[in-house]
Formats: structure tokens, sequence, C-alpha cells
């Protein structure tokens, strides 16, 4: 049985405040001796790193469409192993799921996987009485939700908070907090969201700093905590392990089984896991976006697992036999990408030698002869280009072409976020035919190197990474 305090900080809508409530809530809790889990719903990879600053451990994705609803609880209780509070940051408002595929991955339907109570975040700086009506009915509109308290943010005066606490007294759902508008807890934006931490590490930090006292002086941290408490014990279905998953699950799933499933008792690691391949992970400032699942399940497929950036290491570590490159934002550091030109031949070398070669969304621009007119890597025959067109959306796909991450015919759920281009959008031999939201080929596939726009969480498929590292093996 899973039985960890947690909380799902939710919102009617986007721009309500979540991320400051969460991460603030976070590092409050953190700084009064608790050890707390950060967890956010769906695909995003910038908020988690906010939630690694505050609490002092990896933050979590749950995904319930790319990795499956049956997946969500063990996920769930490998991230919060030992916690004394988990706090969950949802995605858009708190019924907005998959786009047609009604609740589906929406904050609602990871909080009743998780049987979690609610905490919603409302937006007051445009109503007073109306607040209730708003209120009372995000709590009504499925029983199975509960809406166990509400944040008031953007709070404009002692006025204003008097009128809202009064009129929501009728709706049943205690305030646990008011914030009032505060310059300190704001941080930049760009094309893509939020700025990562790692490119602003000690505005970052103060940032954080500053969500934790302003939550910490306008909530009830008491009453917050005793609701989290109240949520029940999950029911029994273990916890997620990188070495049982990958021991027990190293063909893809079926078709019919994409969306994932707990992992069954494994045995121990066979004899070949003794020869660990050095695989190189692109990180720094231009490669954030990854998830700790899929480098945990590398390691565990028997990986050496090291990580390099790319803006400034001039070598690949020593015996790499394998390069991870995820997503991130390349085309903002282009010149200093290009300018590491010793780099730069170091990974054109290694993939023309045959050595695999997986590579996500900033990982495959960087591969591109060019990105913006400077030269990458040159692994590719593309060309790759910013757009102010924004390309969003969760993908479903089948892989077109036997390769180092998936046989040919293998499903994956996966998702696409980016404002470039690459010309040609696809190889002779595409990485992937998509089936959503529209019919077209993607990617590229070139001996061992995969590369592709298409995010994936290798937890839904943990053949990926033993596939990977097997390869590696050569």
């Amino acid at each position: 049985m899973v039985n960890v305090p947690r909380l799902v900080v939710a919102a009617p809508s986007s721009g309500s405040g979540k991320t400051t409530v969460a991460t603030g809530l976070m590092a409050a809790f953190a700084a009064r001796g608790l050890a707390v889990s950060g967890h956010k719903v769906g695909p995003d990879y910038i908020d988690p790193g906010f939630h690694t600053l505050a609490t002092g451990r990896p933050g979590r994705n749950l995904d319930a469409y790319m990795c499956g609803p049956e997946l969500i609880a063990p996920l769930f209780a490998h991230g919060a192993r030992g916690c004394g509070l988990a706090v969950v940051e949802g995605v858009m408002g708190l019924y907005d799921g998959a786009s047609g595929l009604g609740e589906l991955a929406s904050t609602a339907h990871v909080a009743k996987l998780l049987r979690a109570p609610v905490v919603l975040v409302v937006d007051a700086s445009s109503q007073s009485r109306s607040v209730a009506a708003l209120v009372h009915g995000f709590a009504s509109w499925d029983a199975e939700v509960r809406i166990g308290g509400v944040i008031l943010n953007k709070v404009g005066s002692d006025r204003h908070e008097a009128l809202l606490r009064e009129a929501l007294e009728e709706s049943g759902v205690p305030v646990l907090g008011a914030l009032r508008r505060a310059e300190g807890v704001s941080v930049p934006s760009r094309h893509l969201g939020l700025v990562p931490v790692a490119e602003r590490r000690s505005d970052a930090v103060a940032a954080v700093a500053a969500m934790a006292g302003q939550v910490a002086a306008g909530c009830d941290l008491r009453g917050l905590l005793a609701l989290a408490r109240s949520a029940p014990a999950l029911p029994p279905g273990g916890e997620w392990d990188a070495g049982v998953a990958v021991a027990g699950g190293v063909p893809l799933p079926a078709p019919s089984r994409n969306r994932g499933s707990a992992p069954d008792p494994a045995p121990q690691a066979p004899e070949g896991l003794k020869n660990r391949p050095v695989v190189a992970v692109a990180g720094g400032a231009a490669f954030t976006f990854s998830y700790a699942e899929n480098t945990e399940l590398l390691a565990a497929a028997g990986a050496d697992v090291v990580s390099f950036d790319p803006l400034r290491d001039e070598a690949l570590p020593l015996g790499t036999r394998g390069v991870v490159i995820g997503g991130g934002f390349p085309e903002v550091y282009a010149p200093e990408l290009s300018a590491n030109e010793a780099l730069r031949k170091a990974v054109a070398e290694l993939a023309l030698s045959g050595a695999p070669v997986a590579a996500e969304c900033a990982g495959l621009l960087y591969l591109a002869r060019s990105l913006d007119g400077l030269p990458m890597c040159g692994v590719l025959d593309a060309e790759a280009r910013m757009t102010k067109r924004l390309t969003l959306g969760y993908r479903d796909a089948v892989a077109l072409t036997d390769n180092v991450l998936a046989p040919a015919g293998a499903r994956m759920r996966g998702h696409e976020f980016h404002r470039t281009v690459i010309e040609p959008g696809a190889g002779d031999e595409p990485a992937w035919g998509m089936h959503r939201p529209e019919r077209r080929v993607e990617g590229f596939v070139r001996g061992n190197v995969h590369a592709s726009y298409l995010h994936t969480h290798w937890a839904a498929s943990p053949g990926t990474a033993a596939r990977f590292v097997e390869r590696c093996r050569g």
C-alpha cells in the first residue's frame, strides 16, 4: 500500500498561478524539514526543473496519455518514495485533457487515479462574489474529484480578500490561502514557456525562494498538510522500478497495450549487463528537456550514463559507445553550439562509425546540417530554422523502420512542442508514421541514428532503453 500524503494543485485555466503555488508549497514545506516530492501532470519539462530546485529531488512527470493510466500510481510511488508530502502541479484547466479524448491525461483524471485531494488556485483579480459560483461549478462537476480547498491568487487588497472569503463561505469549500500580487515571484517566459532553471540558476533560486515566502505568508500550511494527509492509501499495485521494468519488459508493448502497465516481479539482470557501455546524455543550458525515468532505465539496462554539455565540452566522455540528445533550446544557443566545432565533429564521427545515436526535437536540430544558417553536426542532410508557428500536441506514432529504439511496427505515444521546422521533414527511411492528429511521416533513421521531433517517455516502453543499450554493446 502507498500512503504518501499528497495534494494536486489545479486551476480553472492556464495562467492562474499553479506553478507559483505548487513550487512555493514544495519549497515552503521543504524548508520546514519535510521530504517533499514534486510532480507535474502532462509532458511539460520546464516546471519539473523548478520543482527539483524547490525540493532537492528530481521533478517527475505524470502523463496518462504517454504512459497510460495504469502507470500513474506506480510512477507516483516511485518518485514519492520516502517522502512526507507530494505536491502534484496540474496542467491547463482542471478538466482539460488530451484533445478529443475526454478526461484522459487531464489534471482531474490524474487526481482520481491518485485519490488525491485538489487545491484549486483561482485568479481572483477581476471578481468578487462570482468566485463562489466558479468554485461551486468546479467542485460539483465531477463527484469523483474532491476539491478540498481554494487558494485565492492575485488578490488586490484586504477589502477584496474579505469579499472573496465571505462569498466562498456559501460554497462549502474552505479558503486555504490568499496571495497578493507580487513582482518577486515572476519567472521570465519566451517562445515555449518559462525559461528553464539551467539557463538562469541564480535568478531561479531567488524566484523559488520568493514563491516559498509568499506561499508561507499567505497560505494555511497546517491546513494544507492536514488535507494532504487525508488522502487514502492507494490500492496495491506496486512501485515502478527501472530495473524491474527493464528485466520484465524488454520487448516493446503490443499496440493494444501501448499505454503501459504496472511492472511484474522480474528476475535478476542477465550476465550481459556486466558489460556497461558508456552512454553520453546531452545536458547543459541548451538541452534541458528529459524525463528522469529515461536515464534511470538506461542505467538499469546496463549503461554507464555520463552527461556532457554541447555548449562547453569539446569532446564526448571517454569511451562513449552511444549518445542520447534530448530536447531543449538549441535555437537560443545556435551560435555557441556552432562555435564548438570540436564537439560537433566528435558527434558526427561517432554517428558515422555506426554507434547508436538517439535525438529528440532539439537533438534533431543539433544533428542537422545547419540551424538558422549556422553549421551543426551534419549527421542529417537537412536544414533547420525557427518559425513563428507553434507545433504542439500529443501524437500516436508507429515505427516505420527498424531502428535503435524500436522494431518496425512498434507503436509509441509521444508529444511535439516546437517552433522550428526541418527540411526535409523526413528522411528516405522515416522514423515515425504519425496517426494523430493527422497522417504523415516524420523523422530520420540512418544506420544506428534515430532523430525525430517526437518526445517520448520510456517508462511506457522500457524495451526502448534496453534495445538502445544492447545496440551500444555491439
